[in-house]
């Protein structure tokens, strides 16, 4: 069975940082690419990260690009969202989601596990 844990998130002001991580189990975790996506109050979900299986790509959204970075640890089941420069506009649910394949997508039909969420808030 597999299993998604993200923790790290809270309260920050503006222009400060958080870094979320997500541990994962049940699965051989470096054969799957990972992602991380996020829900405001009353939007769709959407995407803001995605790193390879290996590790050696990455894929941003537009909004968080030079912000933040993801990264992971194959030899802990890890993968984290390292985010500076935090906006009132980042303030949302983030999902950590394990890809049904190696490489990065954005498309969140591709994600088979999905984490339970971490709320992130950012204020002015």
């Amino acid at each position: 069975q597999v299993q998604l844990v993200e923790s790290g998130g809270g309260l920050v002001q503006a222009g400060g940082s958080l870094r979320l991580s997500c541990a994962a189990s049940g699965r051989t975790f470096s054969s799957y690419a990972m992602g991380w996506f996020r829900q405001a109050p009353g939007k769709e979900r959407e995407f803001v990260a995605a790193i390879s299986g290996s590790g050696g790509s990455q894929t941003y959204a537009e909004s968080v690009k030079g912000r933040f970075i993801i990264s992971r640890d194959n030899a802990k089941n890890m993968v984290s969202l390292q985010m500076n420069s935090l906006k009132p506009a980042d303030t949302a649910v983030y999902y950590c989601a394990s890809n049904s394949g190696w490489s990065t997508s954005i498309r969140e039909y591709s994600y088979a596990y999905w984490g339970q969420g971490t709320q992130v808030t950012v204020s002015s």
